[in-house]
């Protein structure tokens, strides 16, 4: 109960973001495939549940922190994120709406979720975990429609240590703090130098990853690189000495960013 007072703003948000529609503005989710209908009956992870027809849901535009699995070490905040998604999601209908590609290798469905029923109020499931800080956005280009808005609401959270950034292990890290031992999805943030050109865009794309390096990025006075794929083609146009945050999957102090969306610039 405490944690619904508590994140009762960001509920409004969503009411608010759902509601625009209603005023003359687009709604995000009219730019979506709708899908099918179910109960949710079992919650996964963070960002993954399973409905009443058997079939497991994969959250897109999010990263929520995992849980342990097999040898792998849980994250901070994992059971908490999960929690919230029960709170929020079990035992309600939803609709699952798509952003593009609908499934994953997993026969698991990649899915905005939106509850469908009396039960509660309509919340766009996604946008809600990432205004109550129980998940990061991560966008991919393949499932990337819809999901303009995320980042705005993710900057409110971070603005107000909610959820998983009220933990040191989420602060989004200097690009000069980067010493090539991390791997995994981070925000680091830095300043753009020159693109160095890679790959050309006639050269065969893999639909999940964007494809091919098109451009290489330095953040400067680091030895972080930023990896743009011709998915997110228009970074390699940005200004150098721009101030940025770029998400992706790190590893030894290169950043994959496979999207637009997961630039943002800095306005300081």
């Amino acid at each position: 109960m405490q944690a619904h007072l508590k994140h009762g703003m960001g509920c409004l948000a969503i009411l608010a973001a759902i509601a625009l529609a209603g005023c003359g503005a687009p709604d995000p989710i009219d730019t979506l495939v709708p899908g099918e209908r179910g109960r949710v009956v079992r919650i996964i992870d963070g960002d993954a549940l399973v409905l009443d027809t058997g079939q497991s849901v994969r959250l897109v535009a999010i990263e929520a922190p995992a849980r342990p699995w097999r040898d792998r070490t849980g994250q901070p905040f994992a059971d908490e994120a999960a929690r919230i998604l029960e709170d929020l999601s079990l035992g309600r209908a939803v609709r699952l709406y798509y952003a593009g590609l609908s499934r994953d290798r997993y026969d698991r469905a990649l899915a905005h979720v939106v509850t469908d029923d009396s039960l509660g109020p309509k919340l766009w499931i996604n946008r809600e975990l990432v205004a109550r800080g129980a998940a990061r956005v991560r966008v991919y280009p393949d499932t990337a429609r819809g999901a303009d808005g995320f980042i705005a609401l993710e900057a409110q959270a971070r603005g107000a240590a909610e959820g998983l950034w009220d933990l040191p292990a989420y602060t989004i890290a200097p690009a000069s703090d980067l010493d090539g031992s991390e791997r995994g999805f981070m925000l680091v943030e830095g300043i753009l130098g020159d693109p160095e050109w890679g790959a050309s865009p006639g050269e065969d794309q893999d639909q999940r990853r964007g494809g091919p390096p098109l451009c290489t990025r330095r953040l400067l006075a680091s030895n972080v690189s930023i990896e743009v794929a011709m998915s997110a083609g228009d970074v390699c146009d940005l200004t150098p000495g721009a101030r940025v945050i770029a998400r992706g999957y790190v590893r030894a102090n290169r950043i994959d960013v496979t999207h637009r969306l997961n630039i943002t610039i800095v306005d300081r």
